[in-house]
């Protein structure tokens, strides 16, 4: 549904960003700790009678020019939060809703189950449940498909990933449809994990993992694709670095889940050149397949909305560019292959109309069409 033209004249977003608001989009990489709302920390805080101050809290939510601390947010979410199942589901239900006011429709998303068994001492098949639930809700009452994609926490042990890919296979749900593996990387290299992910490719689950994503080298992305088989890769940035690996990737056709607000380049980028050398401009322009993705929402302060601003306003990127982008999202979805030939139609016929009316036409010849954002 458009606006009208005097809701138009008193919104104020520019038209790019209207256009991307309005945009179908897949989310494909993204944490369920890191989409907790500030005032939902803060109830469960209070449920909990976590020994978490006000303060902390807010820090927790501050991201600044150099920010830091993700992590430990994600960490306190098991240690000291997560106590029943039911706030599991809140957390899903939550996150659906809040993707689904930004055009999501479709959205697989990780939760790590060891944390939560270990930790938040919550049985995995009660934990699988209330999320599931939760999706099914979601389906049923705001139109997002959601899907589930428990993920290895590299920073546990190897036999605490066999177990976790023993539970998903045992007790496996329609709306669970693969692993992933994420945490620090650091240390904790793809190539350990080799035996969790042959057990998850034996029962029939689909694959991902986080690679090259902390500054780690191209070995990472490698033994992720040539070790542990993934179907795509999350982040994978320094790819780049190894010019044969790229056209490796380039002939498979592999698809790498990229995040604009991912912190270990705002970290380690001066501000003035982070837009001008950041590996997602080099990943696009030597030819790989990319999608955007928000990663931690509420953490890194984006919606999928910003992700698609930023790839246009700080990276440059076009609007055949970001309709690739798109279309690489559908590639990339471990969804029905009917519902994926459908969307890929339609979506594009939506993504053209939507373009013709709410962007100017010099948007169509490139990034000259919008301003970019100095940097």
């Amino acid at each position: 549904m458009f606006q009208s033209a005097s809701c138009e004249a008193a919104d104020p977003r520019s038209p790019l960003e209207r256009f991307l608001h309005a945009m179908p989009k897949v989310e494909l990489h993204c944490h369920l700790f890191g989409t907790v709302r500030q005032q939902t920390f803060q109830a469960l805080a209070r449920k909990a009678q976590a020994p978490i101050s006000e303060d902390t809290i807010e820090a927790f939510y501050t991201r600044g020019e150099k920010p830091v601390g993700v992590l430990r947010v994600l960490r306190a979410l098991d240690r000291e939060l997560i106590v029943a199942a039911d706030d599991l589901y809140r957390l899903t239900r939550e996150y659906l809703e809040d993707a689904r006011q930004h055009g999501v429709l479709y959205a697989e998303f990780f939760w790590n189950p060891t944390g939560t068994m270990q930790v938040s001492r919550i049985p995995y098949v009660a934990a699988q449940s209330a999320i599931v639930q939760a999706i099914r809700d979601a389906e049923r009452d705001l139109g997002i498909i959601g899907r589930l994609v428990p993920s290895i926490d590299r920073e546990a042990t190897t036999d605490d990933a066999v177990e976790m890919v023993r539970l998903v296979a045992a007790h496996r749900a329609p709306e669970v449809l693969g692993i992933g593996i994420d945490y620090n990387e650091v240390g904790h290299p793809p190539e350990l994990f080799w035996e969790a992910y042959r057990d998850a490719r034996r029962a029939g689950l689909k694959t991902t993992a986080h690679a090259g994503e902390f500054g780690t080298p191209w070995t990472h992305v490698e033994t992720a694709i040539d070790q542990l088989q993934v179907d795509r890769v999350d982040h994978g940035y320094t790819v780049i670095d190894n010019p044969a690996l790229v056209r490796r990737c380039i002939e498979r056709n592999l698809v790498f889940t990229v995040v604009p607000t991912n912190s270990y380049y705002l970290r380690t980028l001066a501000p003035e050149r982070w837009a001008l050398d950041h590996p997602i401009r080099e990943m696009v322009r030597l030819g790989l397949r990319v999608h955007p993705n928000t990663d931690d929402p509420t953490l890194h302060h984006v919606t999928p909305t910003r992700a698609w601003l930023m790839m246009a306003q700080d990276f440059g990127f076009d609007l055949p560019a970001l309709k690739g982008f798109m279309l690489n999202g559908l590639d990339a979805a471990w969804m029905d292959d009917d519902l994926r030939q459908a969307w890929r139609q339609a979506w594009s016929l939506q993504f053209d109309s939507l373009s013709a009316q709410l962007l100017p036409p010099a948007a169509a010849q490139g990034p000259g069409g919008w301003p970019l954002r100095p940097r």
